[in-house]
């Protein structure tokens, strides 16, 4: 796995309380990152998840009944 750097411009006072607790910053700013990813990706699958109930909504009973008559006579 490769790795890059990203920097940010944070307050002083920020830096100065992040030195006087010693907190690491690199592992905090990942895990916030990977968090922030992980909820655009659950966005963006709620978002597939309902256009695709929109078009299965358009599949009519008929059509899923022979669908499944089909598949079956097929075995």
């Amino acid at each position: 796995m490769g790795y890059v750097t990203v920097s940010a411009k944070i307050p002083r006072r920020l830096k100065e309380l992040l030195d006087k607790y010693k907190l690491e910053v690199g592992p905090i700013i990942r895990r916030y990152l990977e968090e922030e990813v992980k909820k655009k990706m659950i966005e963006e699958l709620e978002d597939l998840y309902k256009e695709m109930g929109e078009e299965i909504s358009k599949v009519s009973d008929e059509e899923v009944v022979k669908l499944i008559r089909e598949d079956r006579e097929g075995r």
